[in-house]
Order: structure tokens, then sequence, then C-alpha cells
């Protein structure tokens, strides 16, 4: 289990500033550093009881790789006119327009939004999360009634170290970022999460229920989010 150390660090690197997130973990035996390109934060891991004042002394050290990470990762993707952005997998375009309706409409592989043009970014993030409440309930109702469980309340948020949660309770919580992915990338995990419903765990006979209520084998869809997952968390910030 990872347990908080600092949240207030501050690491500087090539000139810029950057938040410094420190965590212990029980299983680590070393100091582990990495960058994460969509908050812009630089991670260090270490072991429960080791010398916090020795692991930055050691990052201290790391800053020619750790300039080099910085400068390769992709930059943030900014729901400003012209950008454009997965939607189900599919790259819309913002088109924004003085004239149009303030709330945004899908239109074909353009997303039309009015308004004023300097807070398009906040309306568009709240027009996806609500299409991703949206389409995700839905589902999770629909393949939860299928396979017969008993399901909570549904919600989404915007966790960074999983797409999906399902609680004792039955509620399921979810990735907003989801609504970005593929339909099929979204769905297998929707399967995961109401699967949970009958098994809260990851056994060979929850992997089976998976399988079963997606209709399909979800690896291809484990595998995408693998690869591009950290796409889906560079949009909007």
């Amino acid at each position: 289990m990872w347990s908080k150390e600092s949240s207030d660090d501050r690491l500087t690197v090539g000139g810029v500033d950057y938040p410094l997130r420190v965590r212990r973990h029980v299983r680590t035996r070393s100091f582990r550093l990495s960058v994460d390109p969509a908050k812009q934060e630089i991670r260090l891991g270490l072991p429960p009881k080791a010398s916090l004042r020795k692991a930055l002394k050691w990052v201290a050290e790391q800053h020619v790789w750790l300039e080099g990470q910085l400068a390769a990762a992709p930059g943030k993707i900014d729901l400003t006119q012209g950008a454009v952005f997965p939607f189900e997998g599919r790259d819309v375009r913002i088109d924004w327009s003085p004239t149009a309706p303030r709330r945004a409409v899908h239109d074909g592989d353009c997303l039309i939004v009015g308004g004023s043009q300097s807070s398009i970014s906040p309306r568009i993030l709240r027009w996806l999360r609500e299409e991703a409440r949206k389409k995700l309930t839905h589902e999770t109702e629909v393949y939860a009634a299928r396979a017969g469980l008993r399901l909570g309340q549904v919600s989404v948020g915007d966790p960074r170290s999983r797409w999906g949660s399902c609680a004792a309770s039955g509620n399921i919580r979810y990735s907003w970022r989801l609504i970005c992915a593929p339909v099929f990338v979204r769905q297998a995990t929707v399967a995961h999460e109401v699967a949970h419903l009958a098994h809260m765990d990851h056994s060979p006979a929850f992997h089976a229920r998976h399988a079963q209520i997606y209709g399909e084998d979800p690896a291809p869809a484990r595998r995408w989010l693998r690869e591009h997952g950290a796409m889906l968390h560079r949009i909007g910030g």
C-alpha cells in the first residue's frame, strides 16, 4: 500500500518548478523516480523506512535524466478553439462560434460550442463528464441486469490510478476519461466492474465472469489502456 509522505515539495528542473510527490510503499526496495506527463509532476517512491533526506539527495543527482524525461513527455491537450481530442476513440475538433449555443453539440467530427471563448475549456469538460456519466450509467445498468447482479449507484470522477472501482455496497465509480476511449474499451471496463459485483477479487472465477458479461475476450481492451491510457490523462489537464 502507498502512503503519502508529502504533497508540498517542489523540484526545479531546467529552470521550471514542478510538484514532487513522495510516496512510501511496503514492497519498494529502492528509490524510484518517475514523471507524470499528464499532471506535469515528478514522483518519488521509496521504502517505508528509507531516509527522505537521502532520497531527496539522490533525486537531486538525477537532473539530467529528469530533464530528458520532461522534455520528451507529451504536453496537455488544451480544450480550446481548433483543438483535436478523442471522443469515443475518434478525433473530434473543437469548432467555436460566438453565435453557436453555449452547450457543446457533437456533430460528426466536430464539437460545436458557443458562448465566451475564454470559458470553452471548462464547459467542454462539463459536457464530457456528463456524457461519460450518462453512457457509463446506462451500460452498467444493462450489463448488471443481464447478469442478474445487484447494482448500487454509478458515478464518475477523475482518479489517476484506476479506470473504475466497485465497492462492496455495489456502488461503481469510473473515470470520466473513458468517454474519450474507444467504445469497446469503455464497455470492457464496465463489464470488469460489473463482474466485481459477483467477485470482489481477480480470481479465475472473476475473469471468467468478466468475459461472460462482456461477451468476448477483454484482453484487447486491457492492452489498449496499457498502451494509450496515459494519453487520456492529457485531455484538459
